[in-house]
């Protein structure tokens, strides 16, 4: 029998966090946290449909690491183990510790994937410790920490008590282990086109990141690129573009630029970005939100909007520019313009899974990322099977 958890309750809002006792909480609140959290991913994880009969893959390994639990910091080395069975890089604890696995995308310069009992490399993030030490596309990632990457990846199922199943299961561990853990180097191994190489590889945690502007704008004669610099959660961006587009307001073609937004962002700046090049509100993505139905039966679904700037405004033509390091809202911003007609151009997206929530554990008040809604283009492709142009 399922538990069923109120909504509420599994998105407490800032009041209630603010109100909540600052007491630590008893090693058996500690470990009443541990097992609420299965609860609450199968109450409100959106994509439950991905396993077979709508069950998450917990099992005894997970369950007796739950009971085991005593305090604030096995309580988050349990939750961060629970979530990689989901799978999901969209999952993700708010917290960790200094030996976690690195967040994939937007702290890995590897794309791999998982074809003909192979570990393809599908990508490499451009000016990246991979780049350039000579890693490209179509290599295949051979080994991982001297192991044979089929080996490393066994190892990392097998850690969490699970027989994994499918080119998802494997090509998910895969971007894990060659994004590595954020407290040292990494050991990869690659073979290609006749050549090999074995290399040690500083993670991306290790590497002090250029103070890069929001949005960068190249011009070249009557074209004009606006790169979007991995700041679409933050709101100065909407002035930054709103510069950069006055400045183009000439060009006769703009390409928007989303190659380099992993870490997502907000629906108000990919909202504003859109404004510009519409003239009457349009849907640009459609929200299903299953918790709900599963609580109350009523199937709950919206589409979102985007209004027009005023008095900001471009028609010449526009194009969109994507890849393995356009995530999240990223990806919400491309499909949104591929609605308005706009041509969606560059490699498959990172294919993020829906609209994450902040959810928190009852007596720690620890907080972690779950996709809660499902999010699909406004023709209902869902938004991870969309097809770039």
């Amino acid at each position: 029998m399922r538990i069923l958890l109120p909504l509420m309750m599994l998105c407490l809002s800032a009041q209630a966090q603010a109100q909540s006792s600052q007491d630590q909480p008893t090693s058996e609140e500690y470990q009443a946290d541990a097992l609420q959290l299965g609860q609450q991913i199968e109450q409100a994880y959106a994509y439950r449909d991905r396993f077979e009969d709508e069950e998450i893959p917990f099992n005894a390994t997970l369950q007796a690491e739950a009971e085991a639990v005593t305090d604030a910091r096995s309580l988050l080395r349990y939750v961060e183990r629970a979530l990689l069975l989901l799978q999901d890089h969209h999952a993700i604890t708010g917290s960790s510790l200094s030996d976690s696995w690195a967040v994939v995308p937007s702290y890995a310069d590897l794309w791999i994937i998982f074809e003909d009992d192979q570990y393809v490399v599908d990508a490499v993030r451009a000016g990246s410790p991979a780049e350039d030490v000579g890693v490209v596309a179509g290599m295949r990632l051979t080994g991982v920490d001297g192991l044979t990457t089929a080996a490393a990846v066994r190892a990392f199922w097998q850690d969490l008590g699970h027989i994994p199943e499918g080119e998802e299961a494997m090509s998910f561990a895969a971007r894990v282990l060659a994004a590595g853990r954020r407290d040292r180097p990494r050991r990869l191994a690659f073979a290609g086109s006749g050549s090999s190489l074995d290399l040690e590889l500083p993670n991306l945690y290790a590497i002090e990141r250029e103070d890069m502007p929001l949005v960068t704008l190249v011009r070249d004669g009557n074209a004009a690129t606006i790169r979007i610099n991995d700041s679409l959660g933050n709101d100065e961006t909407i002035a930054a573009f709103d510069i950069a587009m006055r400045e183009v307001q000439d060009a006769s073609s703009i390409v928007i630029d989303l190659t380099e937004t992993p870490g997502g962002g907000n629906t108000r700046v990919a909202r504003a970005i859109m404004g510009w090049f519409i003239t009457e509100a349009m849907p640009y993505q459609m929200h299903d939100l299953p918790a709900e139905q599963r609580q109350t039966g009523i199937a709950r679904r919206w589409m979102e909007y985007v209004l027009p700037r005023e008095g900001q405004h471009y028609d010449g033509e526009v194009s969109v520019r994507v890849g393995r390091w356009t995530g999240s809202m990223g990806e919400g911003l491309a499909i949104g313009m591929h609605a308005f007609g706009f041509a969606v151009e560059g490699h498959e997206m990172a294919g993020l899974l829906g609209a994450i929530y902040d959810l928190r554990l009852s007596n720690s008040q620890m907080m972690y990322k779950l996709p809660v809604e499902r999010l699909s283009a406004v023709d209902g492709t869902p938004r991870e099977d969309f097809v770039v142009d």
